[in-house]
């Protein structure tokens, strides 16, 4: 992103002409495209869906699990962990974006919870894709208003997109990589056309594109941080920033979209903050005073016997688990591969046996845990047994590539999951055959390579609430005769480093989907290996990756595309290039008890959307607090 006011100015000077020159073109290309159109009609529908027809039917009142009566009012206080913000503009590569920012933003279409992808009108309310799949269109609603008053336009679609793709994060670049370009037919039309005809997902990714308001972000630079209170136009508006300690979001009584069958019994809750502490310690502390009333319990043991404190133990607190139906995300350490000493897979085979989970789940986790072995962990998509047939056939192009890599041939002929010690010092013995194997020896105490120069090995977090889960396998590496540290940084320099490829190790996420998309691209592709701030923190780069991740994204059915995803996975589990952690398969949420929620929850997602607040009992709280 550009840095100097001149250079800054050029670019917004340059993208001002693109844009103009799109929007020429699209005035041109309106009557082309419409001609098109009308010698071959495609329906307009209300809504798209992966792979069959969406389930709700034109003309339903409201998703199924909501309360479509549920009372508007009160408020609710989130936590926010890992020191600040100072941006509003969630967009860019630069500046630490607010928590929650994305409410403020209208997509063209909305999921629904209780489907696994289907999506239905917002912005738009019709919507026509062909049945090649070279474009799709959408018209927009005429009612569709900015949180200032101005009208959302076709043009305002093609503004964002073109924005997001040349000035946002290089994610969009990568995620909108299949469109050729954006098209305005007139005010309330627009067209994308594809240069990907082969990715199911695609139109559905494009339907979910936040729109920005052109007329505010034209005249402004994009590029760069800001704490402006900017205009969207969904449910809620920024009302209070004061950085690095909370924002507030309030309901917008004027939301042009309320009424939409999409979002009636959701939205219900009129002031949304987020509040936010450096250290999860004081911000469980806050949540027990009562100085926040949501949070999800990611720590085992605050789960298990954490929770016998006065307000609970009156039944002031409530703790729902709510069962995850996603895959279980991966989260792991992850090795930069931008470091020689990371190269050989013996190497990071090794490092990883010295994570001994067993001992953290009895010691730590309450034996609340399961260790995570899969990148697509409880799906069908996880790779399980000896490659199958199919399985095989997708990798024996890249045989020669994946035998060099990963120098063994267990890719081809094991089982997963794989086999490895379980007692700890069994696994620090054949970590140390691995070393040795990969030319190291130990000399005077210390792990050397035939150099003479020492593995060292730094992991660097922001959090010292994840000390305890480092401290034990560091002190397993030292064992070895790895020279070790810990490194526990504040957030923007945290940020900073990475996104500098500073770093030996750091913990890193990978959440997934039943429907894996183009979302794979930014975690293991070569595209973005080196982009800034793609999830591809490893840096892997390898041929049969790229190759599984298009074809990942080019499944035309629910068969091909779970068998593309386990071959991915066997190549991402052979290569050792993280050491995953552990999953509980539910979700741990702890609340006062002053909200009300629909149940079930719906069947892919809890929708925090639809819950609301209880007043009477939200005020009885409230003079609670005020008389300790």
């Amino acid at each position: 992103m550009p840095r100097g006011v001149m250079l800054t100015k050029m670019l917004l000077l340059i993208s001002g002409l693109l844009l103009s020159l799109s929007l020429f073109a699209s005035e041109e290309g309106s009557e082309q495209s419409l001609e098109a159109t009308a010698a071959a009609p495609v329906e307009t529908v209300h809504g798209l869906s992966l792979y069959d027809s969406p389930e709700l039917p034109e003309g339903f009142a409201y998703f199924p699990h909501v309360n479509p009566l549920a009372p508007k009012g009160g408020s609710i206080t989130h936590t926010a962990v890992g020191g600040s913000f100072d941006s509003t503009n969630p967009f860019i590569i630069r500046g630490t974006p607010a928590t929650g920012i994305l409410q403020i933003y209208d997509t063209l279409m909305a999921s629904n919870p209780g489907e696994p992808f289907s999506l239905y009108g917002l912005l738009a309310k019709g919507v026509r894709l062909d049945p090649e799949r070279q474009w799709i269109e959408f018209d927009l609603r005429e009612e569709a208003r900015f949180q200032d008053g101005e009208p959302v336009t076709a043009y305002d679609v093609v503004f964002s997109f073109d924005l997001l793709r040349e000035q946002g994060n290089p994610f969009y670049a990568s995620y909108y990589a299949g469109v050729e370009r954006v098209i305005a037919l007139n005010e309330h039309q627009v067209r994308f056309e594809f240069n990907d005809t082969e990715s199911r997902e695609l139109p559905l990714i494009v339907a979910q594109l936040p729109i920005l308001p052109r007329h505010y972000w034209e005249p402004r630079d994009f590029s760069s941080p800001t704490l402006a209170a900017h205009p969207g136009s969904g449910p809620y508006r920024i009302s209070e920033v004061d950085p690095g300690r909370r924002i507030v979001y309030l309901r917008d009584d004027n939301y042009w979209g309320k009424g939409l069958p999409v979002n009636v019994g959701r939205y219900n809750i009129d002031r949304v903050v987020y509040e936010y502490y450096r250290d999860r310690d004081i911000a469980w502390e806050a949540f027990k005073a009562g100085l926040t009333d949501f949070r999800i319990d990611a720590r085992a043991a605050t789960w298990a016997i954490g929770y016998d404190f006065p307000a609970y133990r009156e039944g002031l607190i409530k703790r729902i688990t709510v069962p995850d139906v996603n895959p279980s995300m991966m989260q792991a350490f992850v090795f930069n591969l931008r470091e020689e000493k990371f190269q050989d897979p013996r190497v990071r085979e090794a490092l990883s046996l010295t994570f001994d989970f067993p001992w953290l789940n009895t010691n730590i986790f309450y034996n609340t845990y399961a260790r995570t072995e899969s990148f697509f962990q409880n799906s069908e998509m996880e790779a399980v047994g000896k490659p199958s047939e199919e399985e095989l056939a997708l990798l024996e192009p890249f045989r020669d590539e994946l035998l060099a890599s990963h120098r063994s041939e267990r890719l081809f002929t094991d089982t997963l999951p794989m086999e490895q010690p379980v007692e700890l010092r069994e696994r620090l013995r054949r970590a140390l055959d691995l070393l040795s194997e990969a030319g190291y020896r130990v000399e005077d105490g210390e792990l050397v390579n035939a150099e003479g120069r020492p593995l060292s090995l730094e992991v660097l977090l922001y959090d010292s609430g994840l000390e305890r889960v480092v401290q034990p396998m560091l002190r397993n590496m030292a064992r070895l005769g790895i020279q070790t540290s810990l490194r526990i940084v504040d957030i923007n320099q945290y940020l900073n480093r990475v996104r500098d490829y500073d770093y030996d190790m750091v913990i890193s996420h990978f959440p997934q989907s039943n429907n894996p998309g183009n979302e794979q691209r930014d975690y293991w592709t070569s595209a973005a290996a080196e982009a800034p701030q793609s999830r591809n923190r490893m840096a892997l780069a390898h041929p049969a990756v790229d190759a599984l991740v298009e074809q990942l994204i080019r499944a035309d059915d629910r068969e091909s595309l779970d068998t593309i995803t386990q071959a991915l996975d066997r190549v991402l589990r052979w290569g050792f290039y993280v050491i995953p952690h552990y999953h509980s398969g539910e979700t741990r949420i702890a609340v006062w008890d002053k909200f009300g929620y629909p149940e079930p929850f719906p069947a892919y997602a809890m929708d925090l959307d639809a819950w609301w607040v209880d007043t009477e009992r939200e005020a009885a709280l409230q003079r609670r607090h005020r008389g300790r």
